[in-house]
């Protein structure tokens, strides 16, 4: 048969290879530069339409406030202060990106005062897309600093705060990326014995990296794309291609190590190894992809992204890693730091792992019964699980726009983030009747009717049934369960028309309503694609099933340790230190679990794969489990462990999303190589036995009557 990866061949792919990594590194300014903000919020609920409304009619809540205070001084309402801010408000008023403006220069309002009168509250409401609104804070607040000077001028805001978390993620990523990198590399030495070996998947992994950026730069001409979507899928693209490599690879010098030549084991490692990855790829795209269709903009621009890095990885991994294998011949296995003290040559069976399959196959009942006990203690806390969205509150607690943010709630009776906007419609006399019942209810302190675009000049309040804008103050955090609550009753009360309550509560209580609606038919989604394409896989009906019933498993103890770690506070020191809110970023929550279920059905594949391979050779249930753990555990640990060092860096951060992403995805990847795949799936398939390769369309052998094992043959062998 003629080989495929020629020389020739493989020297055309790495030039192609070369090429876009070059025009990748020409495009990366340009790409990054495209990136947006994804939005936090759930869009199409009644708050996104009440916050449009409410910017038709220059009524809408601010993006951007800017606390003035005189340092030292008699406080900010002194003349020739109130002077230098009114300048201020007229500048801004008159910026074509700002919409509205409320200055505690031009009014006597209460709620732009602080308690003690030494700060003063300007607010401005932006316009454009939340990219735009971003890159205006941060040009119009260092124009603001220089125009007050002076005077201390604390910045606060979803604008400003969403501009300090992009540049600190940036930071904080490339310090982690340079930290997991080396690391990576000195496992993977140590793991696979050569230095070739180990720096084939850690190149390939930052050529994907390198390469998924300008993609979604493009992209994000056409959707929000998040800067902090692509950093983190940067960190998971790696992990990943590194995985994909190691899968082809340790195949690879498993078959060369057994003596077949090194064109046909390359050969043999693409049929085997290299179908697991297309599928694997397929079904973390499936997940990604279902999870995409929940309409959050930050969950679907870290859904695309991480479909990117996926499919990247997956075409690398069967491209330029063959390219390299033929070119690199022999040289794949050279310079061993540590030849003299290894115990077995590369390449060998595991005998640790053999073992431990031999133990857990011989008392199948006891170890899944072991399994499910630590699972069950792990998933525990995910019962209590309260879903929020991030704030400010994620910067570390020294960062100026949280302490900003933290002055605001404690010096000021009606705090921006705490006020709710109802748009409504009815006379005047039905609306004066709407705010008051308002005003009765538990947490309001005040009610006030605003002006808007469509009031008359001269009117307070509308006369005619048409829109009026309600601005309703409460002493309740947007994330606190009284708040949904009040949400809540206001929506149940009795308006004269039409009506929309907006704000940040409202917006927070929206998106988790809409996170838990969505999720449901998300999950029966990807439960769809995951038996659809292990089915075709594996060939089976029941190991599908059991695959599914498994990984759930997986990701419930997921999810109880990232609820106990991140809720609970119980990793806070221990990761550093963080800001306790009470609640997990529903957002990154969900995108989190995709992931780690995702890589759960990944290992899940890989193994299966293998002993569906064993098992077609003739051996009997039992022992396909025993050789298929022992072939690819050695490989599963080392490429769990790869895949937890690259994330877990992500844990030096200081930005508590990045924190919950990486330790989320790191102990999801270690339980699942080691306690699941290593465990509990070998005991539940020799519970199962020969049930797990059932098929209704096919007539599988008995186990007993299996030919006898023929090694010889196995290189020649496709999976299934």
């Amino acid at each position: 048969m003629t080989m495929f990866w020629t020389p020739r061949r493989s020297v055309s792919a790495l030039v192609a290879t070369a090429v876009a990594a070059l025009i990748a590194l020409v495009a990366l300014p340009a790409a990054l530069g495209a990136l947006g903000t994804g939005g936090l919020f759930a869009t199409g609920t009644e708050s996104d339409r009440a916050q449009s409304r409410a910017e038709q009619l220059q009524t809408a809540s601010p993006d951007l406030i800017l606390a003035v205070a005189d340092r030292g001084g008699p406080g900010p309402w002194q003349k020739q202060v109130r002077t230098r801010v009114r300048t201020l408000t007229s500048r801004l008023s008159s910026d074509p990106e700002v919409g509205t403006v409320r200055s505690f220069a031009l009014s006597d309002d209460p709620w732009l005062r602080s308690r003690d009168g030494r700060t003063g509250l300007v607010t401005v409401s932006l316009i454009g897309s939340a990219k735009e609104r971003r890159d205006s804070a941060e040009r119009l607040v260092p124009q603001a600093r220089a125009a007050l000077a002076p005077l201390r001028v604390e910045a606060s805001g979803t604008a400003w705060a969403t501009s300090r978390s992009d540049q600190r993620i940036k930071i904080d990523l490339l310090r982690a990326e340079l930290l997991a990198a080396p690391l990576v590399l000195l496992l993977l030495v140590l793991t696979y014995g050569s230095l070739s070996a180990a720096m084939l998947p850690v190149l390939v992994a930052a050529l994907v990296v390198l390469c998924a950026v300008p993609v979604l730069g493009i992209l994000a001409q056409y959707t929000d794309i998040s800067t902090f979507a692509v950093n983190a899928a940067a960190a998971i693209g790696f992990g990943l291609s590194v995985d994909f490599t190691l899968f082809i690879l340790a195949r690879y010098r498993e078959e060369n190590a057994r003596g077949t030549p090194r064109t046909q084991a390359l050969e043999v490692a693409l049929r085997t190894s290299g179908r697991s990855v297309l599928c694997s790829a397929a079904v973390i795209t499936s997940c990604l992809a279902a999870v995409s269709a929940v309409p959050v903009p930050l969950l679907r621009s870290l859904s695309v992204a991480g479909i990117t890095v996926t499919l990247l990885a997956a075409l690398a991994a069967l491209t330029t890693v063959p390219a390299a294998l033929t070119l690199l011949g022999d040289r794949i296995d050279s310079g061993d730091p540590l030849r003299r003290l290894r115990r077995s040559a590369i390449g060998e069976v595991s005998t640790f792992w053999r073992t431990v399959a031999r133990g857990v196959t011989n008392r199948p009942l006891a170890a899944a019964a072991g399994a499910l006990v630590v699972l069950g203690v792990l998933a525990w806390p995910a019962f209590e699980t309260r879903l929020g969205v991030p704030d400010e509150r994620g910067l570390p607690q020294s960062a100026p726009v949280a302490q900003a943010a933290a002055d605001l709630r404690q010096r000021f009776t009606a705090p921006p983030e705490r006020l709710h906007i109802v748009v409504t419609q009815g006379s005047a006399a039905a609306v004066s009747r709407y705010a008051a019942a308002l005003a009765r209810q538990p947490h309001v302190h005040d009610v006030r009717v605003l002006p808007s675009s469509s009031t008359r000049p001269g009117e307070r309040m509308p006369t005619e049934d048409q829109d009026s804008v309600l601005v309703v103050a409460a002493d309740v955090a947007p994330d606190s369960q009284e708040g949904a609550r009040l949400v809540q009753a206001m929506r149940s009360l009795p308006a004269p028309g039409a009506t929309l309550i907006g704000g940040q509560t409202a917006q927070n209580l929206d998106t988790v309503t809409t996170l838990r609606r969505s999720l449901p038919w998300a999950a029966a989604a990807t439960a769809m694609a995951l038996l659809v394409s292990l089915t075709l896989f594996t060939r089976s009906v029941i190991a599908p099933l059991k695959a599914l019933a498994v990984a759930t498993l997986s990701l419930a103890a997921s999810a109880g340790m990232i609820a106990w770690a991140f809720q609970g506070g119980h990793a806070n020191g221990l990761l550093g230190h963080f800001t306790l809110t009470g609640t997990l970023d529903g957002c990154l929550l969900v995108f989190t679990l995709a992931v780690a279920f995702a890589l759960a059905i990944d290992y899940e594949v890989f193994l299966l794969g293998r002993i569906k391979e064993e098992f077609d050779q003739g051996r009997t249930n039992r022992d396909s489990v025993v050789e298929g753990i022992a072939h690819t555990g050695r490989l599963m640990t080392s490429a769990a462990a790869a895949l937890a060092l690259s994330t877990a860096a992500m844990t030096t951060a200081e930005v508590t999303m990045l924190k919950l992403v990486g330790a989320g995805i790191a102990s999801a990847a270690i339980l699942d190589a080691v306690l699941v795949r290593g465990v509990l799936v070998p005991a539940v398939m020799t519970l199962l036995g020969p049930a797990n390769w059932w098929s209704p369309r096919v007539s599988l052998r008995r186990e007993g009557t299996n030919r006898p094992p023929d090694r010889r043959a196995e290189s020649a062998t496709e999976i299934g």
